[in-house]
Formats: C-alpha cells, structure tokens, sequence
C-alpha cells in the first residue's frame, strides 16, 4: 500500500512509464503500448481491448492520447489550483519506518483483473478517517492513499485505482467544496455513499503531559470542531491547521514534537507511536462525514431498494422564477431533495446585468448541485428531470447509487 502524489501523475511530460509490481522484476513500457488487465463490468469498458492485435493497439492508442490531454488540460489550467487542499499546503512529512511510502507513477502495479481485490483510492495517509470510510465501503479492499483530493480523481480516471471514497459533507462543518467542484471537473460517476462517525482524539508522543504542549495541530474542521473541549481541557495552546488528521499525527512523530499534539483517530494514535491524551474530544458527539464511492462507469439503478441521485445544473437565468420552478417539478412528484448546494460558475463567474433605471449591476452565476430520494429506473424521477431539462442551459447526472441507510443514532465508531 502506497501514496499517490500529484507530482507523480503530471510531472512525466515523456510518454515513457515504468511499472514496478510489488514483489516482481521491474520492466518499462510505453503509456501508448499499455497492456489492458482490468476488466470492467459495463459492456463500454470492455471494448477498451479489441478482439486482435490491430484493435488492441488502435484502443490503447486512444487511451494514451487521452493521458496526454488531460496532462495538457491540467497545465493550461495552472498549478495554482491542484496544489493546496482545503486552503492549505500539503505538509513535507518524513516518512515513518515501515509505513507505506508516497506512491509515484514509477510504482504503479497494473490494474487488477476481474475478481481481484478492488483498489480503493482516497485523501490522506494510513489512519485517516477516509481510510476508514473506503474500508466500510469496501470491506477488505486494498486502500490507496494519495496526497490529495484532485489526484484520487485522476487515480480512478488513469487506472490505478478501481474506485475512490472522498468526503462531501460533515454534520457540523457542512460541505466540503473542494469535491464538489471536482465532480464537476472529472468525469467520475457516483456509486455509493456511506456515512462514517467521526470520534476525535488528542495525541501525543509518550511521555508528554498535556502542561507540556504549546500548540496543537490537525485538520480545520477538526480543530473547529474540537474547540470548546480544549478550551475545558485547559490548553492555552496556539491551533495550526494541516492538511489531514492522520497527517498530523504522521508529522508530530516524525519530527519527534514534544511540545505538540495532534487531534486524530484512535487508529493513527496505534500507527504512529503516539498516545491517547484525550478521547472523544469533539465538541458533538452526534458528528458524522458522509462519503461518495467515485468510478469509471455508472451503475445500473434499481428500484429494489432505497436509492438517491445526485444531479448539477446551470440556467442562464433573466428572472428569479427559474429555481422555483427546477424545486416544483420534484415537489410535484413527491420527491424529497435530501441537499441543495450552489457553487459558483467556474467558467462564467460573474453576470453583468443592465437596467435603464439603475445601471448596470454584477451577480454571480452558480451551479446547483441536488441530491434527491428517487432512483433513476422511477418513472417520477426520469419526468422531474425531464421538465428539470426545460428551465436549464446544463444538466448533468452526478450518479443514482443506493442510499446508506444506517441511522446516525446507530452509527458507532
């Protein structure tokens, strides 16, 4: 198990790859000669290799020059925006001794066969809570870390990685906004969600008393929402936002800070050498991040059980009526919407809007991300957005994926 980084996805501007198999002989290999092993469930994906040679090379061609603009896309857009996660830098950690090891394109297994254990890409290092939520969502998967949310992305769509598990929303700090643009960026498609508590505790190297520290460390929303208890726990500590939770544990170990703790799981405290100083320091105990479970290809709805769809939209909108009408054609059919989040559009961020009588004006134009209680294979939910269609400039389906329907009151850590 290794750690993916971005650096490692975009900074090989020669075609030219070198897979190492864990275990095995290295060997090189040309991205436009790269041998096909995964073979997909959808009838699309298996077309990827050709009955003859003639087809499978012309089909992994295709496959090369889709890398290759991708890697074009990402350079015309700028680094500035792949390379800071939830507004911070990633942290230079050093790596710990028999921990797994940031995985680089250079160490790239092939993709699994069919039957294989499922490759599981998610945001962090061992003993982040999203490791947790991949291992929920696929039990005995093999969980890739990767440095950041854009490179679990860019895992799924180059074929390392068979899916990946990332956070939308928590409980108390609402949504996380950095995904939601992404899905709107990467052609990934939602199959599933799953619900994972989130029960935090407050690390520190052996020996070190809580009188000892001078700062504490972790993730924003962790630390936001642990404020209240560290203030009844008596730490008059300065709060330094990082990366990820599991990462600030990684760094207080690795550098031996003895005057800093970190706010992390239970799991991180075993894996990095540091112990428990506090459990369950979340100010609500009722705290709970929901995940979305991201792949190549949908999946088929199905009627038998619960289902929800996750749809985003854009309207070049002259009135304010056009909302009201997008909610009406759910409200109509009966459908619950379970979120509504609006994002600003990447492309048209601003609107000029001209009055006679008062001048000219500027308002944001925005994306609507919906996340409804119906399956696609409904009737009611193919007419909602059929009349949805009517009143847009932009509708995508996000995916229609069983819902997770575990109570939150039964949700334990």
């Amino acid at each position: 198990m290794q750690s993916i980084s971005l650096e490692s996805l975009y900074s090989n501007h020669n075609p030219q790859i070198r897979v190492r198999k864990l275990g095995a002989p290295s060997y090189r290999t040309q991205v436009g000669n790269i041998r096909c092993m995964y073979r997909s469930e959808s009838a699309s994906a298996r077309g990827v290799v050709g009955s003859n040679r003639a087809d499978w090379q012309s089909s992994c061609a295709i496959l090369a020059s889709k890398v290759v603009s991708q890697q074009q896309e990402t350079e015309k857009n700028g680094n500035a925006d792949l390379t800071a996660v939830n507004g911070h830098q990633t942290l230079d950690l050093v790596p710990i001794e028999n921990l797994p090891k940031p995985l680089t394109i250079t160490d790239l297994s092939p993709a699994p066969m069919h039957g294989s254990t499922i490759r599981v890409a998610y945001q962090g290092v061992p003993g982040a809570y999203s490791e947790a939520a991949a291992g929920k969502a696929y039990p005995n998967c093999e969980a890739i870390p990767c440095d950041q949310f854009e490179v679990a992305f860019q895992a799924v769509e180059l074929w390392i990685a068979d899916r990946a598990v990332l956070p939308v929303e928590n409980s108390l700090g609402g949504s996380i906004h950095r995904n939601y643009d992404l899905l709107l960026r990467h052609r990934l498609h939602i199959v599933g969600e799953v619900q994972l508590p989130v029960h935090h505790c407050l690390l520190a190297l052996p020996g070190v008393r809580k009188d000892y520290l001078t700062r504490v460390i972790s993730h924003p929303q962790a630390l936001a929402q642990c404020e209240l208890t560290l203030t009844k726990l008596g730490l008059n500590v300065a709060r330094e936002a990082v990366d990820d939770t599991a990462g600030a544990a990684e760094f207080v170990a690795a550098n031996d800070l003895r005057d800093t703790a970190a706010i992390a799981s239970a799991r991180a405290a075993d894996l990095y050498g540091l112990n428990i100083l506090a459990d369950g320091i979340q100010d609500d105990s009722g705290n709970v991040t929901r995940f979305v479970m991201l792949a190549r290809e949908p999946i088929i709805p199905r009627t038998d059980r619960p289902f929800k769809t996750s749809i985003v939209f854009a309207h070049d909108n002259k009135g304010t009526s056009v909302l009201f009408k997008v909610l009406s054609a759910f409200a109509f059919r009966n459908i619950s919407l379970t979120k509504i989040e609006s994002r600003p559009h990447r492309n048209r961020p601003i609107r000029l809007v001209d009055d006679a009588n008062v001048g000219t004006a500027k308002h944001f134009e925005y994306m609507f991300y919906i996340d409804f209680e119906a399956s696609m294979a409904e009737v009611r939910a193919q007419n909602a957005l059929a009349e949805v269609q009517e009143f847009t400039s932009f509708l995508r389906v996000l995916g229609s994926y069983p819902m997770d329907m575990t109570p939150w009151s039964n949700i334990k850590d």
